[in-house]
């Protein structure tokens, strides 16, 4: 299982690696890097969802993406920060949270991955 967050990382960290590739791609081959970057990023999200809850992964891929992103935005493009956009990043951290602790929840035994009692 440790094995499974170590994709779940992995594919987070890639999609801010072809993201940021979004931004400062100028020539044919920074794309080709890109698309590579992208069909690692899904082989390790695919990877991740093999034995974990897939709407768990997702919703950690996405909100470290989004944040991520809106990181790179304000300390590297110099885009701006203000405390709105604060609220919102630290209600996405607490709803990925909330996910990942409702599927550790002793009731949710058996209901992952289509296993129903």
């Amino acid at each position: 299982m440790q094995k499974d967050w170590i994709y779940v990382g992995l594919t987070s960290l890639f999609e801010l690696f072809w993201i940021y590739g979004f931004n400062v791609a100028n020539t044919w081959w920074h794309w080709i890097i890109i698309v590579l970057m992208i069909a690692t990023d899904f082989h390790f999200l695919s990877k991740a969802c093999r034995n974990l809850p897939t709407g768990t992964v997702y919703a950690i891929f996405a909100g470290i993406g989004t944040i991520g992103t809106t990181l790179m935005d304000i300390f590297i493009f110099g885009g701006e920060f203000n405390m709105l956009k604060a609220v919102f990043m630290f209600i996405l951290l607490l709803g990925v949270i909330g996910l990942k602790l409702a599927d550790n929840n002793p009731g949710s035994e058996g209901k992952e991955k289509g296993v129903h009692a």
